[in-house]
């Protein structure tokens, strides 16, 4: 209850990332804001992250994958991690209805009003995967609780795409992460075999420059930037 007397409505975010790292590098900072701000903040993993990768198809690679993403998670304040284990880069090969009832069983139980995913036109197959699931998992039938998507950019897939003017990541949303940047970077850096030297897109250096480029160009110091896929008022 607020001083006011007034019950304070906190809300239930879901973020849908395809792998784990793409939640942090998405919208790291705008997860742990959601967090201070008293919200409930949930991600699910759609794909394994690392099965496609030689040698890394072990129980042994897959259980360190999982707990590298909870404490990277934990670092942003989230409630609750949910690993539905589709296999890496290979989400096309699954009958997509499996997928899309997989992810409307998490929605149900967790009932989010706010989602954030992927970028629909993202290099990465499981990226555009997970933003047409997450679209028709949340269609707007009668009862659905998720009145706002949002849909984030990944470096190393969003801006290495064909460029053109249709596919064009052109954000109409801006988040101030000014105050939990340092959560994003400190989220990132327990992704350290997922991160690259720099001029490497996926760095940490890419990322500040990244959250700087946004942050100035609506006059903040950091920023994170989003496409609005829906907005109900």
């Amino acid at each position: 209850t607020g001083i006011s007397g007034q019950k304070i409505m906190h809300k239930k975010v879901l973020i849908v990332a395809a792998h784990p790292d793409d939640e942090a590098l998405g919208c790291g900072g705008t997860m742990a804001r959601h967090a201070e701000d008293g919200d409930e903040v949930h991600v699910v993993f759609m794909a394994d992250g690392v099965t496609s990768r030689p040698g890394q198809e072990g129980v042994e690679e897959l259980e360190e994958r999982h707990k590298v993403a909870q404490n990277a998670c934990g670092t942003l304040g989230v409630k609750s991690t949910r690993f539905l284990g589709f296999p890496d880069n290979q989400m096309d090969s699954v009958v997509l209805l499996k997928i899309v009832q997989a992810l409307e069983a998490v929605i149900e139980g967790i009932k989010p009003s706010i989602v954030y995913t992927h970028f629909a036109n993202d290099l990465n197959i499981d990226h555009r995967i997970t933003h047409q699931v997450v679209m028709t998992a949340c269609r707007p039938q009668p009862g659905s609780p998720v009145r706002e998507i949002y849909g984030f950019e990944v470096l190393s897939s969003t801006e290495w795409g064909t460029p053109s003017s249709e596919n064009a990541f052109i954000p109409n949303c801006y988040v101030d992460i000014s105050t939990t940047f340092n959560k994003k970077l400190s989220a990132l850096r327990c992704y350290k075999t997922e991160m690259r030297p720099f001029p490497h897109s996926r760095s940490i250096e890419a990322v500040e420059h990244l959250a700087g480029f946004r942050g100035a160009s609506m006059g903040m110091v950091h920023a994170e930037a989003f496409r609005v896929e829906r907005l109900l008022k």
